[in-house]
């Protein structure tokens, strides 16, 4: 009798137990006659393992011999099964159901056919697998043996089925001649197989189910159990020894799930399913790690109802001692407070952190729940509120310093809960207790500013400084005079508090001087400026007879000793973002003053970095944040570098009590302001222009070879302030004085495009504001413009003196006044009210956003009817756009609205630099 035999990696191995019989009909018989039976075969003879002599046939060649007919009696059951695997594969060929697929061998992309796939093929083979007979089994595995089997002989037995026209695709021609795809690649060959298993869209999918154990073992096994599910259906656990074609699809789809996630092998089972036991430590990495890859693998796994991924928090509820006197109200008095430990919404028990303490694994089980979350962190947190849990009273102060020092890693404050007077600073911020408007205010305070207001009185009333951070133009300065009159409407009896100190820009005296005029005249004010200002005992009576005494930061700093003498009530910063840097002169000066409230208003509280609120804070509340060291390591490095939550929850809760932050576009702050449209705009370099460009950068390049530490930053901020100096006008640059137009034609491109913007907002009878950062550049063009539209246009600047710039504002907001104002971004960038404009205009760009948003709002404020068209001006393909659209790219975290400052230019590389400031080539216009 003839037998057969299928070896994986040899192909079909044919034997005989007697003779060959010789009337074999071709191909079998000739291949035979002319075999020489070199291989040796392990078969079954007699039950028992016996080595043989046998033949072996290549895939084509075997497909060829088992698809022809066997004669009976002369060929054994062993051949005849694998016959009938071969006629099944050309059944499934014939009926369409084969593939291309793309294999790499040897070095190279080999297409061949395969069958499809799917539930009706996988059953197919399952019961092949139970009928196979013993002989076969000695070759492997049945399934491996049958997969192996399949995969070999369907390529040969598609191939000559095919009777197809000469190919002209490449991958056809491949599969047809048997030759290797020189055009092959791991694309096309994922493409393929994507493009199968869309064809298999009916057959069921895998679903892993994770049921909770059983009773309460020290060390309990979850079940995973594995189930099947058809479109529809719910899903179906799968016996061992139930249907075969399930056990097989089930099996396959297992497996394929264990190379997505290798942690589900080597697993035990209980026998009787194929449902696998998992320890608690592989059920926590299976959730936390393997569903995303099971999930990318197209595996659905299922969670108890009953279970949590949380992350930990802490809770800080603070308790006011009963104040022995009102004096100990405030940050001075005392207060206990208490740490509480959260997972999600359940707060723990001490009992339940004792616990978690000793637990050693990522999945607890909490009152009926099971909860995951990593233990080292939990543990940690939960010996930070042990250690937490039996404190004394201490100050408000000293309390809030603990939290900015004491932290848990990856666990943030989520909330902060107070009683009594300590509720009014912490917790009241948003409602604090009513205050009505003052019978002495002249004005009619929308409702944010009642509340603006309100909160003000609170902090006072409780000696806490505040930082008072509105949007530009919401009306910081009416809440503070609303203030100031409402604490002058004592009851009988009681004395007048004595007289604020308001230091501000000297662009904005005159504005606080007229406000408070208009709003308050009932406030006596006094006006600290000018070469013959008061000094010595003059200056005393002055302040003691002021309600309101006005100075700038320079005289702050140079008048320091005068100011030190008098008992101030208060000291107000207006635009406090000029004491941003702490070691300043007039940051020192405002620190050292002595005063029982101490306010600061800014629109910017962070315009480049977080040291600069701890600055104002510092000035406001002093030692809340810490030192700039302690500030820096705890808080400025965490979040600006790591994006750290802890860092940024605990920064948040500290100074939260003490900034009020109120922006234009919440509606619920203010719904009738128009609104507001910002576009760049865009402009070419002239050949003039874009020669000076190129020398800027060509002269940048040959410095900073091999210059190194400040010499090259400052090679770097030179050439960026030339290059904005190139783009805004030749003139500029040079600074020879020549002329704005070359016969009759412009040099600037810029320019151009300012004259076209200007012509159009003039023909609407509309007015504009025209902001630069270089005084020398309006120098230029406020005479050009002058003369080319005929009309006055005012240049404000830092050199203008008080009065002259009085004058200006005045002039500009009247009915009458020029159409066009030219500013300087540092000395118009703050404190005007201009809304005579709904035109802004920048120039050049500074390329911090909170700056230019602050000049913007010169125009964009309360009292603005129309909508405000806000243009920034940059130069095609040069450094003004790609840092433009660099900055735009950026967004800084948590609400601090960190701008970007120029100095991170200079820590670029030779070829960023050179790839971010040489020209591009659409730069120069026709």
């Amino acid at each position: 009798m003839l037998h057969g035999l299928w070896s994986p990696g040899s192909g079909l191995l044919l034997w005989t137990d007697t003779v060959v019989p010789e009337d074999l009909p071709d191909p079998l018989g000739s291949a035979l006659r002319a075999a020489r039976w070199r291989h040796r075969a392990e078969v079954l003879l007699a039950g028992e393992r016996a080595k043989v002599q046998a033949h072996a046939m290549a895939p084509a060649a075997a497909a060829a011999a088992l698809r022809q007919r066997l004669p009976a009696g002369q060929v054994a059951g062993d051949l005849r099964f694998l016959a009938h695997v071969a006629a099944g594969i050309e059944r499934w060929a014939r009926a369409g159901r084969v593939v291309p697929e793309l294999r790499r061998e040897d070095g190279q992309w080999w297409p061949r056919w395969r069958l499809l796939g799917g539930a009706r093929q996988r059953a197919w083979l399952a019961e092949l697998s139970v009928a196979m007979p013993p002989a076969l089994r000695v070759a492997g595995r049945p399934a491996a043996v049958l997969d192996d089997l399949v995969a070999e002989l369907t390529d040969p037995i598609v191939s000559e089925l095919l009777d197809a026209p000469v190919p002209t695709h490449p991958l056809l021609a491949a599969l047809l001649g048997d030759t290797d795809l020189e055009a092959g690649s791991h694309q096309l060959s994922e493409m393929l197989e994507r493009w199968r298993a869309s064809l298999t869209v009916d057959e069921p999918e895998l679903v892993l189910r994770l049921l909770e154990p059983d009773g309460d073992e020290e060390l309990p096994l979850w079940r995973l159990e594995v189930c099947l599910r058809t479109e529809g259906e719910a899903p179906v656990p799968i016996p061992l020894h139930g249907d075969p074609s399930l056990v097989h699809t089930a099996a396959e789809k297992l497996g394929e799930a264990r190379r997505a996630y290798p942690r589900l092998r080597d697993l035990p089972s209980d026998g009787h399913t194929m449902d696998l036991l998992l320890p608690t430590a592989v059920v926590a990495d299976l959730v936390e790690h393997g569903a995303h890859a099971l999930r990318a693998a197209g595996v659905k796994l299922l969670l108890p109802r009953a279970w949590n991924i949380t992350e930990p928090s802490l809770r800080l509820q603070v308790t006011s001692a009963v104040p022995a006197a009102e004096s100990t109200v405030g940050m001075r008095g005392l207060v206990s407070y208490r740490w509480e430990l959260a997972l999600g919404d359940t707060v723990l028990t001490k009992a339940e952190m004792e616990r978690l303490v000793r637990s050693k694994s990522d999945l607890v089980q909490l009152r009926g729940e099971w909860v995951q979350a990593d233990h080292r962190v939990l543990a940690a947190a939960a010996r930070y509120v042990a250690a937490h849990s039996d404190t004394s009273p201490i100050t408000l102060a000293d309390m809030l310093g603990e939290l900015a020092g004491g932290q848990v890693a990856q666990v943030p404050v989520t909330e902060v809960s107070a009683t009594g007077w300590a509720a009014e600073i912490l917790e009241r911020q948003h409602d604090p207790e009513p205050v009505a408007a003052p019978a002495g205010l002249r004005a009619r305070l929308r409702p944010y500013q009642q509340r603006g207001l309100s909160w003000l009185a609170t902090m006072n009333r409780m000696g806490c400084g505040a930082v008072l951070a509105d949007d530009m133009g919401l009306g910081k300065t009416v809440q503070v005079l609303a203030l100031l009159a409402h604490e002058r409407e004592t009851p009988a009896g009681q004395a007048d508090p004595g007289p604020t100190l308001l230091v501000c820009p000297m662009s904005v005296v005159g504005n606080w001087q007229r406000e408070a005029q208009r709003f308050t005249p009932g406030l006596r004010v006094l006006v600290h400026h000018g070469v013959g200002r008061r000094s010595g005992a003059e200056l005393d009576a002055a302040v003691a007879a002021a309600d309101l005494v006005i100075t700038t930061y320079a005289l702050l700093a140079r008048d320091l000793e005068e100011f030190r003498r008098q008992a101030w009530e208060r000291i107000v910063l207006d635009e406090a973002q000029h004491i941003k840097n702490a070691n300043t002169r007039q940051a020192r000066a405002a620190r050292a003053l002595p005063a029982r409230h101490r306010l600061a208003l800014t629109g910017t509280p962070v315009e480049n970095r977080l040291e600069e609120l701890r600055s104002i804070l510092d000035f406001a509340q002093p030692r809340l944040l810490g030192t700039p060291q302690t500030f820096r390591a705890r808080f400025a490095v965490p979040i600006e570098r790591e994006r750290d939550q802890n860092a940024i929850s605990r920064l948040r809760f500290l100074t939260q009590p003490f900034v009020l932050r109120r922006v234009k576009t919440d509606p619920a702050v203010i719904s009738d302001l128009p609104e507001k449209l910002e576009i760049t705009v865009r402009a070419n370099l002239t050949v003039e222009q874009a020669a000076l460009y190129q020398a800027v950068v060509e002269d940048m390049l040959e410095k900073i070879k091999g210059a190194k530490g400040m010499a090259r930053k400052g090679a770097v901020l030179g050439a960026l302030t030339r290059l904005k100096q190139v783009c805004n006008h030749p003139a500029h640059f040079l600074g020879d004085g020549s002329a704005v137009l070359l016969r009759g034609n412009h040099r600037s491109g810029k320019l151009a495009l300012v004259e076209d913007v200007l012509e159009s907002v003039l023909a609407d009878g509309e007015k504009a504001l025209l902001f630069t950062q270089f005084r020398e550049f309006g120098e230029i063009i406020a005479p050009y413009l002058t003369e080319r539209f005929g009309t006055e246009i005012p240049f404000l600047h830092g050199g203008v003196v008080k009065r002259r710039r009085d004058s200006m504002v005045e002039r500009f907001q009247s009915a009458d006044g020029p159409p066009l104002m030219l500013l300087s971004l540092k000395a118009g960038g703050t404190g005007l009210n201009l809304t005579a404009a709904n035109h802004v205009v920048h120039l050049d760009r500074w390329w911090n956003p909170a700056v230019e948003n602050q000049a913007t709002d010169r125009a964009y404020r309360i009292g603005q009817q129309r909508n405000v068209q806000v243009r920034k001006l940059v130069c095609v393909d040069t450094i003004e756009e790609r840092i433009d659209e660099m900055i735009n790219g950026k967004r800084h975290l948590a609400e601090l609205a960190v701008g970007v400052g120029e100095n991170w230019i200079t820590e670029l590389s030779t070829d960023e630099l050179r790839e971010l400031f040489t020209l591009g080539a659409e730069a120069v216009g026709e």
